[in-house]
């Protein structure tokens, strides 16, 4: 983040350049409809590099919609909802058009990774086209897993070329950031005796998030205990599958065959995908040696 400050030749302290961000209009939508127009041309533009790191990719298609007015409010920054496979609706990655000065631009392409491409509508829709499984594993979500392909998709944006702009960068940055927090966060209210302001300053401080959604998210981790945690259990996991995985293939690896095997089973334990990677690397060995015999 620091790097990123000195690369745009911005005069003053961390502290200053997130006061920059955070109110300089360039950074924020003028209207609800710009910024939906952004974050749609961000999701086609990220489709249009799928094929490079999936082999498999789910039938049901996405559109980019506002959060519901009633909703806005005290709703996050955006959100996927999901669609039955069988409806006639396709599913919808939401983007919160309320309160414009609090809707950050920066932080636009890390949202849509996670919440539309290749996050949660890939991997939702896909598993709901999981065959021969019973309904409740089509429907079934573990936090750790579905929040840590969340995470582990924005980290999937510097593979795809993604974060080209500075400030994008350091949206992404923040984003990270803002997960790292979180993680004091939760611990701090549930244990060690943090008071809401404390949080609040904290994740203020800390990020480039706006401060509305600080507040928006300090109250999430005061009524939902652990589930800031799991996302970065669950990232960290199938970073660490990965590096396994490249470690004992080497030139054999295919990230799309991975991509593929880790989504292959819908929401899974982590000590599922454990053992799922585990057979992913014995078959991958196997099919490399009969292709070299």
């Amino acid at each position: 983040m620091d790097k990123v400050i000195r690369d745009v030749k911005f005069k003053g302290d961390f502290k200053a350049f997130v006061s920059f961000l955070r109110t300089d209009p360039q950074f924020h939508p003028k209207t609800g409809d710009e910024l939906l127009k952004d974050a749609a041309f961000i999701a086609k533009t990220i489709e249009g590099k799928l094929p490079a790191l999936f082999g498999k990719l789910p039938r049901q298609p996405f559109t980019v919609v506002a959060v519901p007015e009633y909703l806005a409010p005290n709703y996050t920054s955006g959100r996927y909802s999901g669609a039955p496979i069988s409806s006639k609706q396709a599913g919808e990655y939401w983007v919160n058009t309320s309160n414009l000065p609090n809707r950050t631009l920066y932080t636009l392409e890390s949202l849509t990774l996670h919440e539309a491409v290749p996050g949660h509508h890939l991997q939702k829709s896909l598993t709901q086209e999981l065959p021969n499984v019973p309904e409740f594993r089509r429907t079934l979500y573990i936090n750790a897993f579905g929040e840590g392909w969340g995470l582990y998709s924005e980290y999937l944006g510097h593979e795809m070329g993604m974060y080209k702009d500075p400030y994008s960068l350091f949206g992404r940055l923040t984003y990270e950031m803002w997960r790292a927090c979180r993680l004091v966060i939760d611990v701090g209210i549930h244990t060690k005796g943090w008071t809401r302001e404390q949080a609040v300053t904290y994740l203020a401080d800390n990020t480039a998030l706006s401060l509305l959604e600080v507040n928006t998210e300090v109250n999430r981790y005061i009524l939902w205990p652990g589930q800031a945690l799991a996302y970065k259990m669950g990232e960290l996991k199938i970073k660490e599958m990965r590096r396994k995985a490249e470690a004992a293939l080497q030139a054999d690896f295919d990230v799309r065959a991975f991509h593929d095997m880790v989504l292959s089973n819908g929401t899974v334990t982590l000590t599922i995908l454990e053992k799922m990677t585990d057979r992913f690397i014995k078959e991958q060995q196997e099919k490399a040696k009969k292709k070299k015999a």
